[in-house]
C-alpha cells in the first residue's frame, strides 16, 4: 500500500478498482459526487464542500486519504466514521475474490467506501483522488463537477517531474461536458487545463479569478493563511452547484464554512494541540506547501521556535533547507511508517545546509522533548510529513 511503502504499491492502471467494483454491480454509479485532486489543499476543499452539503440537509459522504488517527477517517457519512462491523463485513463478504484480484490497499479502500455510499443511499459524495489523477483509483467516477486545486511538485517520480507533466495526470479528473474549478492560475500550466476542458465540451472556471474570499468577510474555523486560497475553490463550487439545481442557502453555507471542522472531523490542518506552550501541527509535505505554512509561522511573535520534523523517504527535502528558518531548534524524527527517513540521515542533510538539530527516534520522542524544554512564549510546530502529525496525535488521543 503506497501509504506504507511508497512507489513499490503505485498501480498504473485502474483495472483492479474496475474489477472490484463490477463484483460490488458499480455502486459508484449509485450516487451523484463531486471530485478534488490537486497537489494542496484538496482534503480541506473536500471537507469544506461535504460540510456546505451537510449544512444543507444533503445526506454527505465523504471519501479521504490517508487518515491520522484511525483509519475510519476516510470514509464518512454526515461526518461520521463508517461503522467497524461494515468494514469487517465487507472485508469478510469479499476476501476469496479480494485475494483473486489482488488490489492494492487504496483499491479495496475505494471500493469499501463506494459500497457504503450505495448501500446508505447518500444524495452525494465528495471523492479526493489519492495520487494524480488519470490512473488514480477514484477515477472511475461522473461527477457532476471537477475541481483542481492547485499544481506543485509532489510525487514526481510518478506523476512527472515538471509542473506540466503533473498537471497532465491531476486533469485527467476531468470529464465530458461536466464544469470544472481550477482553484489557482498558474499561467505556466492553464492552457492544459482548458484544452482538456475544450476536448470534454465542459466549462472551466478559475476560482481566483471569479472569487476573492477575503470580500466575502467570512471566517472559517481552518485557520491557516493558506485557507483563504481553498475557501475561494470552495465558493466557488457552490455558484456553479448552486447553478446546477442543488438548494445551497448562503446563510448555511456560511455557517459550514465558520464549522468545518465540526462538521467533518477534519484534523492536522494548523490545527492548535496546546496553548502553553503555543504546540501547532500541519499536515503540509511538500515545497509548496511547507513553505506556506513556515512563512505563517515567521509572522507570530514567540521568544523561541521549536521544529520537530520528520518526513519520508520520497521528498525533495533538498529544497526545503533554503526557506526553513535557521535560527529555529529542531527535533529531526523519523515517521512511524517503513517509508519513513531515518532521522540521522534528515540531521546530516540539515546540517550540510547550515541547519542545527537533535535526533531521536520517533516523533513523540521528538515532540516530548520539544514541550520539555520550551518556554511558555515558545513555539513548538510538529510537521514535515502527513505521517509525522498523525504519529503525534496517535500518541496524543491515547493521553486524554
Amino acid at each position: 500500500m503506497y501509504q506504507r511503502i511508497g512507489a513499490a504499491a503505485y498501480k498504473t492502471d485502474i483495472e483492479n478498482t474496475v474489477k472490484l467494483c463490477n463484483l460490488l454491480y458499480n455502486p459508484q454509479n449509485s450516487f451523484k459526487c463531486i471530485h478534488v485532486a490537486g497537489t494542496n489543499g484538496k482534503g480541506s476543499v473536500s471537507h469544506a464542500l461535504a460540510a456546505v452539503f451537510q449544512a444543507n440537509g444533503y445526506k454527505t459522504g465523504l471519501y479521504t486519504s490517508p487518515h491520522l488517527v484511525d483509519f475510519r477517517e476516510r470514509i464518512r457519512i454526515n461526518g461520521k466514521k463508517i461503522s467497524k462491523n461494515f468494514v469487517c463485513g465487507f472485508i469478510n463478504k469479499y476476501k476469496i475474490e479480494i485475494e483473486e484480484i489482488n488490489p492494492s490497499f487504496f483499491e479495496v479502500t475505494v471500493a469499501l467506501a463506494f459500497n457504503y455510499f450505495a448501500k446508505k443511499d447518500i444524495d452525494i459524495a465528495i471523492i479526493e483522488t489519492g495520487l494524480g489523477g488519470r490512473l488514480d483509483s477514484t477515477n472511475i467516477i461522473t461527477p457532476e463537477l471537477s475541481v483542481i486545486t492547485n499544481i506543485s511538485f509532489d510525487h514526481t517520480a510518478l506523476l512527472g517531474n515538471t509542473l506540466e507533466k503533473i498537471a497532465k495526470e491531476k486533469a485527467g479528473i476531468i470529464k465530458k461536458n461536466t464544469p470544472v474549478v481550477i482553484g489557482e492560475t498558474q499561467n505556466q500550466i492553464a492552457d492544459i487545463f482548458k484544452e482538456k476542458a475544450m476536448e470534454n465540451s465542459s466549462e472551466i472556471f478559475f476560482a481566483d479569478k471569479n472569487i476573492n474570499f477575503k470580500n466575502l468577510k467570512i471566517s472559517s474555523d481552518l485557520k491557516g493563511d493558506y485557507q483563504k486560497k481553498n475557501m475561494n475553490t470552495v465558493w466557488q463550487c457552490i455558484e456553479i452547484l448552486k447553478q446546477k439545481g442543488y438548494k445551497l442557502n448562503d446563510s448555511k453555507n456560511i455557517y459550514a464554512i465558520k464549522n468545518i471542522k465540526k462538521l467533518t472531523g477534519l484534523r492536522g490542518r494548523w490545527e492548535i494541540i496546546s496553548k502553553k506552550p503555543l504546540t501547532i501541527c500541519d499536515t503540509a509535505h511538500n515545497e509548496a506547501g511547507l513553505r506556506l505554512v513556515i512563512n505563517q509561522l515567521l509572522k507570530m511573535e514567540f521568544d523561541k521556535l521549536h521544529i520537530v520534523f520528520g518526513v519520508v523517504n520520497d521528498k525533495e527535502t533538498f529544497k526545503y533547507w533554503g526557506f526553513l528558518p535557521k535560527n529555529a531548534i529542531y527535533y529531526f524524527c523519523k515517521p512511524e511508517i517503513p517509508r519513513g527517513r531515518d532521522s540521522h540521515s534528515l540531521y546530516d542533510e540539515a546540517k550540510r545546509n547550515g541547519i542545527i538539530g537533535k535526533t531521536f527516534e520517533n516523533t513523540v520522542n521528538a515532540a516530548n522533548h520539544a514541550i520539555e524544554v520550551a518556554g511558555k512564549n515558545d513555539v513548538i510546530f510538529i510537521g514535515g510529513s502527513t505521517f509525522t502529525v498523525a504519529d503525534y496525535l496517535c500518541f496524543h488521543e491515547k493521553k486524554k
